[in-house]
């Protein structure tokens, strides 16, 4: 089966990797995003899928814009693909690629469809608490996320995992159900299924303005904020009128006494804040990230930074800097 493969992050290199290990595969093209600058240096990198390419001497094509590269679709097309692979790619396809194949295009979903269709499904199924989270196969149309589906596969979530830790978990089970996908396309064990639109929900892009917290949220609102936000755009607050972010946190199980919403409790080892709508919830700062600086434990950054008793985070009123 020769297959052209779209995709662009570290979510997609498993998948790649998988499908140039599998006997009677043939990777002729991988197709991602242009190189772009990245870290504090601004040094241009790269995309993950690019360097896995090379590595096993496939071609690499980078379009800014696929669907206004003619050029690059009259390459593929003349690569005589069967499939179109497609895993976090980041461009919307138009018909002559998705009429270029004759098994279209396969495309890998973070999520169990018609639940999350959208840019962010794995950082929403922490965010709103999820308990299981999941991967779809599914065959593209022109909607997002609306075409028929082909295989699931699921996961268990705990309180805490984050999404960097998922999106690792999910790639590693989406590379064998792509394998599973296609061999079952190709031997007719696996049809499509036509999604329930009534079932649909979203997960839309995230934006910068999502880091803030509100400590008179509940603990377990926060700490999921905290959890699925992780990486970018991060989650921070305000100490001593300068952005903290907020990297690692850890439920406390339990109401006690009642404090100013924001408020930093030091004992023994722990560093806790006060949260809720009554101030009386809990939530542990395991590791925080100062402006400026690296990733810090937060009982050393309370220790460096001379915490006073009652000493409060501050709302952020928009002051964040998402640094990554």
């Amino acid at each position: 089966m020769r297959i052209i493969y779209l995709g662009t992050p570290e979510f997609a290199v498993p998948t790649l990797k998988r499908l140039i290990e599998e006997p009677g595969f043939d990777v002729v093209a991988a197709v991602c995003q242009p190189d772009r600058p990245k870290g504090r240096g601004n040094k241009v990198l790269p995309p993950p899928v690019k360097q896995t390419a090379i590595e096993h001497n496939i071609p690499v094509l980078q379009p800014e814009k696929l669907s206004r590269a003619k050029e690059i679709v009259e390459t593929m097309k003349g690569l005589n693909p069967d499939v179109i692979v497609m895993v976090a790619f980041g461009q919307i396809l138009r018909e002559p690629v998705l009429d270029m194949a004759p098994y279209g295009v396969i495309n890998l979903h973070g999520s169990l469809l018609p639940h999350y269709r959208g840019a962010a499904p794995i950082n929403w199924a922490i965010l709103n608490g999820d308990t299981v989270a999941g991967i779809t196969t599914m065959q593209t149309e022109a909607g997002v996320d609306t075409g028929p589906m082909l295989l699931k596969d699921s996961i268990a979530l705990d309180d805490n995992m984050n999404a960097h830790e998922l999106a690792e978990a999910l790639s590693a089970i989406g590379a064998e159900l792509i394998v599973k996908t296609l061999k079952g396309l190709a031997d007719g064990s696996v049809t499509p299924q036509k999604q329930n639109d009534d079932e649909a929900t979203f997960a839309p892009i995230l934006t910068k303005e999502m880091a803030d917290i509100d400590w008179t949220k509940p603990a377990r609102e926060i700490h999921n904020q905290v959890r699925g936000l992780v990486g970018w755009p991060g989650t921070a607050t305000v100490f001593r009128g300068v952005p903290l972010k907020i990297v690692k946190t850890e439920l406390v199980i339990g109401n006690t006494e009642a404090l100013a919403n924001g408020t930093l409790i030091t004992q023994n080892k722990d560093v806790l804040v006060a949260c809720g709508p009554n101030g009386e919830e809990r939530l542990r700062l395991l590791t925080v990230k100062p402006q400026g600086k690296g990733d810090i434990e937060a009982r050393n950054w309370v220790n460096g930074a001379h915490v006073a008793a009652n000493e409060c985070f501050e709302p952020c009123k928009q002051l964040i800097k998402t640094d990554g």
